[in-house]
């Protein structure tokens, strides 16, 4: 068996270890939560005070020119975009994942006129399949969503399908879809293909452009560390930017936004997917993360994620036999993403313990302890002490405990 000391070495190894540093991590804690939040960046703080106490409160509103808060949006978006290999002028940063996705998914109907089926996976993250299914209701013209398995998805993509919604890395196992083979099936059958990256994006080497992916979106606060709450980002194949119509048309996106015209006219590219005034105090925390992720080479990355998630998962199968965990997430290297999903009947109270221990992971119903590996920060031998964590916790039966059956808001 593995001794943490091995582990220890390869973290003295780690050409990523210098990365550390540039996190907030408390002590005693061992941080496996950052594909739902990411770390802060040691820089965030400085920076949104800069904002805060110079640029608004001395610059005023002079600001928006002098310190370039205009540009803040474009600019972090087109960083973002060389993170997921797009084509240059084709993301940009605005607004929450939901809302560019209800704003993509309407624009993707129009583009399939005949068309009325909006093709998903089932266990899709939920908020993908709701705004699918509030965007079909509020067309009233027979669209639909359709959901079926992963497996089902190139069979299910028949001439009724506007679009295909996939999120790429599963929220809930792990998983990751083959981007590329699957936006090729779409447009075999004449569909759009739209992903969600809100669990790839920084963890996971992206080639939109090299996939042909027409759109996507992603949000900031996970593995691009932006901060509770961070703007999201959307993407546009450049090929479908002139013809593209977006069902909200607010003034950011006009094409003279300052002439205050009373008609809308929309901004030329990708501008046009805009809509309201950018939260510039999120940005710039947004930014602090995205810089580190560009810095860091999403090889070594990827390499890293890689040997982590396999190890959290070889670690708990020999040191946490017998006590009805059973891993869910793909142990193909190619098809799992930077978390281990496992499942256990009594994953809720078994969570609470290991947080009060100060294993932070979390929970996703009804059954599932999730472990985000985030290789910018995680080391080796963490691993070992949240699997020896967990161990003790089954095998005293810590987890028994009354307080930690209580349910909380946030799971």
């Amino acid at each position: 068996m593995i001794t943490r000391d091995e582990l220890a070495a390869l973290d003295a190894a780690d050409p990523l270890a210098r990365f550390r540093e540039r996190f907030v991590l408390p002590d005693g804690i061992v941080y496996l939560d950052g594909n739902s939040l990411g770390a802060m960046p040691r820089a965030a703080a400085a920076r949104v005070a800069a904002v805060a106490e110079h640029e608004w409160a001395q610059g005023l509103i002079r600001s928006w020119n002098d310190a370039g808060w205009i540009d803040l949006a474009p600019r972090i978006g087109s960083k973002i975009g060389r993170l997921i290999g797009a084509a240059p002028d084709s993301t940009m940063v605005a607004d929450s994942t939901s809302v560019n996705l209800f704003k993509l998914l309407a624009a993707a109907l129009r583009l399939r006129p005949g068309r009325r089926v909006i093709l998903s996976e089932r266990g899709n993250f939920p908020t993908d399949l709701y705004i699918a299914q509030g965007l079909a209701a509020l067309l009233e013209q027979g669209h639909e969503l359709r959901t079926v398995t992963a497996a089902e998805i190139p069979a299910a993509l028949d001439g009724n399908v506007a679009v295909m919604m996939l999120t790429h890395v599963n929220y809930h196992t792990g998983a990751m879809h083959d981007m590329a083979a699957l936006t090729a099936a779409a447009h075999a059958r004449g569909a759009l293909a739209l992903w969600d990256l809100a669990h790839s994006a920084g963890a996971v080497p992206l080639a939109l452009a090299e996939a042909g992916a027409d759109l996507a979106v992603g949000c900031g606060y996970k593995f691009l560390n932006g901060g509770p709450g961070a703007p999201a980002f959307l993407h546009v194949n450049p090929a479908l930017q002139a013809e593209i119509r977006y069902p909200i048309t607010g003034w950011l996106a006009h094409a003279a936004p300052f002439a205050f015209e009373p008609g809308f006219r929309p901004a030329p590219g990708i501008p046009a997917a805009g809509v309201g005034t950018p939260p510039v105090l999120s940005l710039a925390a947004l930014e602090c993360g995205v810089d580190i992720a560009l810095e860091a080479p999403m090889a070594e990355i990827r390499a890293k994620s890689l040997a982590q998630t396999a190890l959290f998962m070889r670690l708990v199968e020999e040191r946490c036999p017998g006590h009805g965990l059973a891993i869910v997430t793909p142990r193909e290297d190619k098809s799992r993403g930077s978390q281990v999903s496992i499942r256990h009947e009594q994953a809720w109270p078994i969570m609470q313990a290991l947080i009060s221990r100060g294993v932070i992971g979390d929970f996703r119903a009804p059954d599932v302890l999730r472990f985000g590996i985030t290789p910018l920060y995680l080391r080796h031998a963490e691993l070992w002490d949240a699997v020896e964590a967990l161990r003790d916790i089954l095998t005293t039966g810590a987890w028994r405990d009354p307080r930690f059956a209580a349910r909380r808001a946030v799971t």
